[in-house]
């Protein structure tokens, strides 16, 4: 388990979801957890809905001041630094989609570097628009690397169509999953899956059952 943990991928991929789930987990655990948004080109956090959430678990949120709001301004807070600076917080970071949702990392890439105690996860879905196979999850892979100057260091598989999953898309996603793996030479850490599934392909590798909050609702993957 590293310091820091970066979640990212194209818009719609799900780390936004996994990123609060995280942050959840980690300070369930009793670390002393941030989790924040680096999204300057559309300063939302996605994750609005689970700020009260993440506060009332004693996460701290840095998130930008416009997030919410009709202000479309490309800022982020000051304390965005606490990132790199306060060590004795495990850090969550959700990383703006695609390249240009990236740019704001590239504010924290050296320090990130120096310390050396990071992950930096893709989070792919293959069900979604311009990552339906793992050429163009390797394109995006390449265009958040050089836009955040920082590399990815595993992938997770998020291949799923909501409460319409099916077995067979877990294991669709896997085999992309797999071989985007060894077309990158990221290590694949694990893909999302219902838990009702899992009889059904508990033989397959790399799955890890996680709880993703869509909106105010919750569901299972």
């Amino acid at each position: 388990m590293k310091r820091v943990t970066l979640f990212a991928g194209h818009y719609g991929s799900g780390k936004s979801s996994l990123a609060v789930e995280y942050a959840l987990k980690l300070a369930s655990e009793g670390d002393r957890t941030i989790i924040a948004d680096l999204d300057i080109v559309n300063p939302y956090f996605r994750s609005m809905d689970s700020r009260a959430e993440l506060e009332s678990a004693g996460v701290d949120v840095i998130v930008s001041p416009y997030a919410g709001s009709n202000v479309d301004v490309p800022a982020l807070p000051g304390e965005m630094y606490r990132i790199v600076d306060d060590r004795e917080f495990k850090a969550v970071v959700d990383v703006g989609g695609d390249d240009r949702g990236a740019l704001a990392l590239g504010r924290l890439s050296g320090a990130l570097k120096q310390e050396n105690d990071y992950e930096m996860i893709l989070v792919v879905n293959f069900l979604r628009p311009l990552t339906q196979t793992p050429e163009e999850a390797a394109q995006v892979i390449r265009e958040i690397e050089q836009a955040g100057s920082l590399p990815f260091t595993g992938i997770v598989n998020n291949t799923n169509l909501g409460e319409l999953t099916t077995r067979e898309h877990v294991l669709e996603g896997l085999e992309k999953a797999e071989k985007l793996s060894s077309m990158s030479g990221l290590k694949l850490l694990g893909s999302t899956v219902k838990p009702e599934l899992l009889p059904e392909i508990k033989t397959a590798s790399a799955i890890y059952p996680v709880r993703i909050r869509h909106r105010a609702d919750w569901a299972i993957f």
